[in-house]
């Protein structure tokens, strides 16, 4: 795994999205089409945060965040979300 090269600034969290579900739990495949955006990541990085925000997750929390929450953006291939520590919804 390579060093992360991204920094986020004051209270940004940069988190990888996982997976999207490939599956029904009843095993029926869901196609591309239909599949759902996750609302579940992992935090890959973390900004300083501010006076007014520190920062309160940490490199390597499973959090939830919001559905449109964030910004996407790749990285030497992978996929990642950016926003801001207050979209994030829970530590799981």
């Amino acid at each position: 795994m390579s060093k992360m090269t991204i920094k986020p600034l004051a209270d940004r969290v940069l988190v990888e999205p996982a997976a999207a579900e490939t599956k029904t739990s009843s095993g029926i495949i869901i196609p591309d089409s239909a599949k759902e955006k996750p609302q579940k990541g992992t935090v890959v990085a973390v900004g300083p945060g501010t006076k007014e925000n520190p920062i309160t997750v940490s490199k390597g929390d499973s959090v939830l965040y919001g559905k449109y929450a964030g910004t996407e953006l790749q990285h030497e291939g992978k996929d990642y979300l950016i926003m801001k520590e207050s979209d994030i919804l829970a530590i799981v």
